[in-house]
């Protein structure tokens, strides 16, 4: 093994890595490995960039937004109305329906985009006919994933694998070659989920009651109902005069204003800057124990010992401050003051950043590198911190700079448990008060002792003295809170939550939105759309605090709130499918005919062996602009660009493992595993190898680091090397067992309430079919050797 080829190696195994433990975006592996090979000597600068120029990611990202095209023609509304008409109301016949429309459709349309397409369709559909829609998504999915083998622009895999072939001087796949084993794979995989596949789908009782994605229902599977209740503004209330921002209603007690009434006037998704007055009737989303769980704290008392109690504590204590470096997992991430003092052993009291100076509302900002926390630690915590790689320039902070340049003293204030409270027994830490006004709890006076940092699981008692770091007039606030009258009917109409003017609606995060791993505060989402989150379903269960610092998650279904003018607009955000009946995004139906026919024509022209399929593709997408079926600004956002990203970064690594020599050393090794047994079976390995390494490794980087190791292994082993890369283009194809294979599996996961289980008891009998199909029909159709 030469050097050449243990770096290489070193490279493959640590993007494998990576890719499987998703450290790091999948786009910026594939940009980081593009550098290595760059820095590392085994690509040239114009063979690491050539990725961009690759005629299959061309033809990609052109197919991207002829997909969008005929998505925003109304191909969706046409698709709907024509399975209702053709399926009827039965289960079986709607699954065989759905997956035979999502099949053809992926046969010559993104998959990706397909499933975006028709998910929205599918539920409208589950609700008109009364069948659950858990048993229609999976199979939604799986057609889109089985069409994709049909054709070569199917999906991504067939198409990079076909340029592989011609960049080796050999012949490329045509249109249709993948079809004779593609629609037999696609008939099977009906036939497998009509007959046993459905039986394994789940269909929960809670789901026969909530299958009508109506206004309804949705407050029913979210658990709202419960959780809206009505509170007064009474005369001479500290509040009065405040605006909503001011009140910190929903800031610190995680409630939502959903309307506000006075007099014969109610005022929905009020501004935040809405001035309260006496009598004000608020709607309040949200849960009533927290709401009273506020108010318990308000008997706090606020005293006057605070240098006191802090000289006593500075004996003890060190303040030291510390710099951010690039490699901390904090960079870029929200400061969650609990974790951080759990991991930690410190307290956050400031951030400084360049001139500017933050002692309150910290964990309502993104840290980033280079930014300067003065943290609260004990001594012997010193020397931890120090030997951090998390951390750099550490030092000890001086009382005459805390003063002159944080204030420190400004914001620390001593507060007093009451003898008889009921806050006896509390948890400080565990409990919500202390983030939602980002108080953080320094040293509690207890019987004359004094308990610096008390532990995560200190109980307060009746006459403990608490320092505590904040504003005061956060506490202000918090008594103004308790002024609230809660009203006697808690239980409000059903219309609370509907009118004329206000709407409820389910949406999912597109798999192509860039908002994918932000949390909601990130971008703002309550300003930029004029919208409420409400809650969050993930996983079966529904998430209805702290919303704004959960991160959005593909596969998240996002229940919202607002005025219909708002939500009319927030339809048409590419970031997001609105999955409520009614609430589709508005369509070019007229320009249907128009952009069905520039498909039919780039169909055409490659199948006639006019243009190479790129060309066609970019032609084909810039008619789709030039007849206004979608607009420049929409194709951009068409198209993929963590994939294309992906691409062509991992390009140059098949680049570099074919012409260091390491694909023919891995070739050898194979063949010396597997030639013994024939070629039949080095195949069959090629494709078990593919299939198991898809539900780790996106499918796009993955065939491209197997196209060089194939090819050579086919030369070594005299194997036609077109037969074994079908066999790799339908193994990554295939991406059944997980719902990581492939976007189109986590786009359903939400909005079908699956489980990961799910998808294994279903996804690996339906990829044994598909492997033992393939490697049936393989050497019928495809020389397995040689001539």
């Amino acid at each position: 093994m030469t050097l050449q080829i243990a770096i290489v190696l070193l490279i493959l195994v640590g993007s494998l890595v990576l890719f499987i433990t998703e450290i790091l975006r999948m786009d910026l592996i594939a940009l980081l490995v593009m550098g290595s090979l760059v820095l590392t000597g085994l690509v040239t600068p114009p063979e690491a960039v050539a990725g961009f120029s690759n005629a299959a990611v061309i033809a990609v990202w052109a197919m991207f937004i002829l997909s969008d095209g005929l998505t925003r023609t109304g191909i969706a509304n046409i698709i709907g109305n024509s399975i209702l008409k053709v399926a009827g109301t039965q289960e079986i016949s709607v699954i065989i329906i759905v997956m035979l429309v999502a099949s053809f459709f992926s046969a010559f349309m993104n998959n990706i985009g397909v499933a975006a397409l028709m998910l929205p369709v599918v539920i409208d559909i589950a609700r008109r006919t009364n069948v659950p829609v858990s048993r229609l998504l999976i199979p939604l999915a799986y057609g889109c994933l089985l069409g994709g083998l049909t054709t070569l622009v199917g999906n991504t895999p067939n198409l990079l694998l076909s340029n592989s072939l011609e960049n080796f001087g050999l012949n490329a796949f045509k249109l249709f070659d993948f079809s004779p084993i593609g629609v037999i794979c696609v008939f099977s995989g009906i036939v497998f989920m009509v007959i046993f596949g459905r039986h394994l789908l789940p269909k929960t009782a809670l789901e026969e009651d909530i299958q009508k994605r109506s206004q309804r229902n949705l407050r029913t599977q979210y658990g709202l109902q419960s959780h809206v209740f009505e509170i007064k503004v009474p005369k001479n209330s500290s509040l009065e005069g405040k605006t909503l921002n001011e009140s910190k209603i929903g800031t610190a007690a995680g409630l939502i204003v959903l309307a506000i009434k006075r007099g014969m006037n109610t005022d929905f998704m009020p501004s935040r800057k809405k001035m309260l007055k006496a009598n004000d009737r608020l709607i309040i989303q949200g849960t009533l124990d927290r709401f009273q769980e506020f108010l318990r704290w308000s008997e706090l008392v606020i005293e006057r010992e605070a240098p006191v109690l802090q000289g006593l504590m500075s004996t003890k204590m060190k303040l030291v401050e510390v710099s951010l470096e690039d490699n901390s997992p904090l960079v870029g991430s929200l400061l969650q003051h609990g974790e951080f003092r759990k991991q930690y052993q410190s307290n956050v009291l400031a951030i400084k950043r360049g001139t500017l100076i933050r002692r309150s509302n910290l964990s309502n900002i993104p840290l980033k590198k280079g930014d300067l926390l003065l943290l609260q630690t004990l001594p012997e915590n010193f020397e931890e911190l120090s030997n951090s790689l998390e951390f750099s320039d550490i030092k000890e902070i001086e009382e005459d700079e805390l003063i002159e340049i944080y204030n420190l003293e400004e914001s620390l204030f001593v507060v007093s448990v009451p003898k008889e409270s009921i806050l006896a027994g509390q948890n400080f830490s565990k409990n919500r008060f202390g983030e939602a006004f980002d108080f953080r709890l320094l040293a509690i006076f207890r019987d004359g002792e004094l308990i610096i940092m008390p532990p995560s699981d200190q109980n307060l008692k009746g006459g403990d003295i608490l320092l505590i770091e904040g504003q005061q007039e956060d506490l202000n606030v918090l008594r103004g809170l308790q002024e609230f009258e809660l009203q006697e009917s808690s239980k409000l109409p059903l219309n609370t939550l509907e009118s004329d003017r206000l709407s409820i609606i389910e949406t999912i995060l597109d798999p192509r939105s860039n908002l994918i791993d932000q949390p909601l505060s990130e971008f703002n989402f309550r300003d930029k759309y004029g919208l409420e989150p409400i809650a969050i379903w993930r996983e079966g269960k529904a998430i209805r605090s702290n919303l704004n610092h959960t991160k959005l998650k593909l596969g998240d279904a996002l229940l919202v709130i607002g005025p219909r003018e708002q939500i009319n607009i927030f339809q048409e955000d590419s970031n997001f499918i609105v999955l409520t009946p009614d609430s589709q995004k508005l369509t070019k139906t007229e320009k249907a005919p128009i952009a069905i026919s520039i498909m039919i024509g780039v169909l055409f022209s490659v199948f006639a062996g006019w243009f190479p399929i790129y060309i066609s593709a970019v032609i084909g997408a810039t008619m789709m602009i030039l007849f206004k079926c979608i607009s420049m600004e929409d194709a951009y956002l068409a198209i993929n660009w963590r994939i294309i990203f992906l691409i062509a970064g991992m390009l140059p690594l098949g680049t570099a493992i074919e012409n260091s020599g390491a694909a023919a050393l891995i070739a050898n090794q194979a063949m010396n595993i597997l030639s013994p047994l024939g070629p039949w079976w080095v195949i069959a390995g090629l494709y078990l190898l593919t299939a198991i390494a898809t539900m780790a490794i996106p499918t796009a980087a993955l065939v491209v680091l197997m196209a060089p190791i194939v090819l050579s292994t086919s030369v070594e082993l005299n194997i036609p090397p077109q037969t074994a890369m079908m066999a790799v283009a339908i193994a990554a194809s295939a991406s059944f067992a997980s719902p990581v294979s492939h976007p189109a599996n986590i786009l359903v996961m939400g909005p079908g309430g699956y489980k990961f289980s799910d998808y294994i008891k279903i996804g690996i009998p339906l990829s044994l079919i598909i492997f033992l199909i393939t490697m049936i029909l393989l050497p019928i159709i495809w020389p397995i050797e040689a001539t």
